[in-house]
C-alpha cells in the first residue's frame, strides 16, 4: 500500500490511496484542471481512481468533489451529514457511510473514524491492504479514545499539525477564528499532535507524514521541536506542503 498529496493545507487538499489495482482519493479541495495537473505528475490520472472519500464539507476539502464526480462517474464516500451540504448534495453516485462504519473498496478496507471537528459529521479513515495500516488523521481539535485505538499500530500514518498555540494567539486571525482553530472542535495545534503521537502504539509505524501545517500560524522548524519524541526514533518523517506534490511513499 502507498500514499501520496496532491497538497495539504487550508487551500487545497486531497490524498491518494493505493494498493494493487485501487486506487482512492482522499478529499479534493482542487479545480478540475488543478487536479487532472496534480495527479498528472504522480503519474496518475483521473480515469484510474477507484472513488473519493470526503471527511468533510469543507471546501478546502470539497471544492472539485461534485464536479470530477459529475464529469467521471466516480462514486463518493461521504456520510449523511456531509452529503446535506449543497456542494455535494448533487452527486449522483453517492455511497453514505457512518462515522463508524468499516467497508472493503476493491483490494482495500476501510475504516471511518468520528472526530470533533466543526463540520455536519466529520470523519476521517484507516486502510488497510495485505497486512499494512495506514491512517489519515486531520481536522480535530481534540484526541479521542476511538481515536487511540483506531490509529494504533499503523505502519504509516498522516496526520496534522495545523498550528503553535503561541503564534495563533499573535498572529493575524480575527478573535473569533483564533477561537475556532485553537477550540476543541478546531484542529490540532502541535503540542497536541506531539501528545497525540506519545499515547499511540507506534511499534510498525515505518513512515510518519504532516501535513494541514498552517501557513500563518506555524512553521516546519516548531513542527520538528515538538515531534522530537523517543516513539518516533527511526520513523521516516517528512511534510505534505500546500503548492508541492508529495510523491508516492511505499508502506508495509
Amino acid at each position: 500500500m502507498r500514499l501520496a498529496a496532491l497538497g495539504s493545507g487550508s487551500r487545497g487538499n486531497g490524498l491518494l490511496v493505493e494498493h494493487g489495482q485501487t486506487c482512492l482519493l482522499v478529499d479534493c479541495g482542487f479545480s478540475l484542471r488543478a487536479t487532472r495537473e496534480r495527479l498528472h505528475e504522480l503519474g496518475r490520472g483521473i480515469e484510474d481512481l477507484t472513488g473519493i472519500l470526503v471527511t468533510h464539507e469543507h471546501s478546502d476539502h470539497i471544492k472539485g468533489v461534485l464536479a470530477l464526480s459529475k464529469r467521471y462517474q466516480l462514486p463518493v464516500y461521504m456520510t449523511h451529514g456531509t452529503a446535506r451540504h449543497r456542494a455535494v448534495s448533487e452527486v449522483q453516485q453517492q455511497r453514505l457511510i457512518r462515522g463508524r462504519d468499516r467497508f472493503q473498496l476493491g483490494e482495500i478496507e476501510v475504516q471511518a473514524v468520528t472526530v470533533p471537528h466543526d463540520a455536519r459529521e466529520p470523519c476521517q479513515y484507516v486502510f488497510e491492504a495485505a497486512g499494512c495500516k495506514l491512517g489519515i488523521l486531520t481536522d480535530l481539535g481534540h484526541v479521542t479514545p476511538q481515536i487511540r485505538h483506531s490509529y494504533s499500530n499503523c505502519d504509516g500514518l498522516f496526520v496534522e499539525s495545523n498550528h503553535d498555540a503561541d503564534m495563533l494567539a499573535d498572529g493575524p486571525y480575527p478573535p473569533s477564528l483564533k477561537r475556532r482553530v485553537g477550540g476543541k472542535w478546531g484542529h490540532l495545534s502541535n503540542a497536541q499532535t506531539r501528545e497525540l503521537l506519545m499515547g499511540l502504539s507506534l511499534d510498525r509505524l515505518q513512515h510518519l507524514v504532516v501535513g494541514h501545517i498552517s501557513e500563518k500560524n506555524n512553521a516546519r522548524a516548531l513542527v520538528a521541536q515538538a515531534l522530537r519524541i523517543p516513539q518516533l526514533e527511526g520513523t521516516s518523517l517528512c511534510y505534505a506542503e500546500q503548492d508541492e506534490i508529495l510523491d508516492w511513499i511505499d508502506f508495509g
